[in-house]
């Protein structure tokens, strides 16, 4: 454990690098931030778009196509379990390519109990070959700070690696974002496993935007954020914090702190969960870097 104070200029000027390179995320279903992120985002801003477990096809290409013609970079979230078969997958890319340029995805198994058909993993969606031939660019997979509820980590580590090679055969370019929590130790402890396993893959990490508290507690508990969702719900002045939207600093800076003397470490910048509070998020990065000047 190092006792010696952080450095906080160099510090500070990690965190600046780190919200110089920022994603946010929103869902297909979220029309009013979807609406802020055409008129208001900063033209090249990376929207990721979750798709829901009964989103049409239909829903996710729509929304891709109107990022993209407000001139932002959509990332689709494509979701082994929610895909029937090997046709469907091939029209969804060609569609999500042709009609609103999409360059890159985040693939993922997703959480369903019980595939909509033939697809369980997000490497089995990268090794029929389809990104490669609509010419993707570059490929996300998810990672987890606090680990799987249902997968053990040395089966995300083994699977991590081999999705990052089947892309890279391909010709095509990894990234790796985080799953939200609310303490940096188990990010910077995922950022020390990936580099020890011999991985060099840019890490995004994930937090949670400035949102209401029951809102983010709703969220967390849904997606399987672990031991830091506990610190949140007990620890009062935390819980405070989250409501005023300044956990996201806090976590950044602890991050920050531990990257400052180790660049090596891989984590590349911030990717927000907006939890349908876009405005709020883009609300506080504005608001950090003209603070930083």
């Amino acid at each position: 454990m190092n006792t010696h104070a952080p450095d906080r200029p160099a510090t500070q000027t990690t965190l600046a690098t780190l919200l110089g390179s920022w994603s946010v995320e929103v869902t297909t279903r979220d029309q009013d931030s979807l609406s802020f992120a055409e008129a208001s985002l900063p033209r090249g801003t990376p929207v990721f778009v979750a798709s829901l477990i009964r989103d049409p096809a239909d829903r996710l290409v729509a929304a891709a196509v109107r990022l993209r013609r407000a001139g932002l970079e959509p990332v689709p979230h494509v979701v082994a379990r929610n895909i029937e078969n090997r046709p469907a997958l091939e029209d969804l890319i060609a569609r999500l390519a042709g009609e609103a340029g999409v360059r890159r995805a985040l693939v993922l198994g997703g959480d369903r109990d019980k595939s909509a058909g033939e697809f369980d993993t997000s490497q089995q969606l990268v090794e029929t070959g389809v990104f490669a031939r609509r010419n993707f660019q570059q490929l996300f997979f998810a990672c987890y700070p606090e680990g799987h509820r249902r997968i053990p980590d040395a089966v995300l580590d083994e699977a991590r690696s081999s999705k990052i090679g089947a892309a890279r055969a391909q010709g095509l370019g990894v990234g790796l974002v985080s799953q939200f929590c609310f303490d940096a130790a188990p990010v910077i402890a995922l950022a020390h496993r990936i580099q020890s396993q011999g991985e060099t893959v840019p890490l995004y990490v994930g937090v949670a935007g400035p949102t209401e508290h029951a809102r983010l507690v709703k969220y967390a508990l849904i997606c399987g954020v672990g031991p830091s969702l506990r610190a949140l719900t007990q620890r009062q002045g935390l819980a405070k914090n989250m409501l005023a939207g300044e956990t996201p600093e806090g976590i950044l800076a602890g991050i920050a702190a531990a990257v400052s003397p180790n660049p090596s470490l891989g984590i590349a910048g911030v990717h927000f969960f907006t939890f349908g509070s876009l405005a709020a998020t883009y609300k506080w990065i504005e608001m950090h870097n003209s603070q930083r000047g």
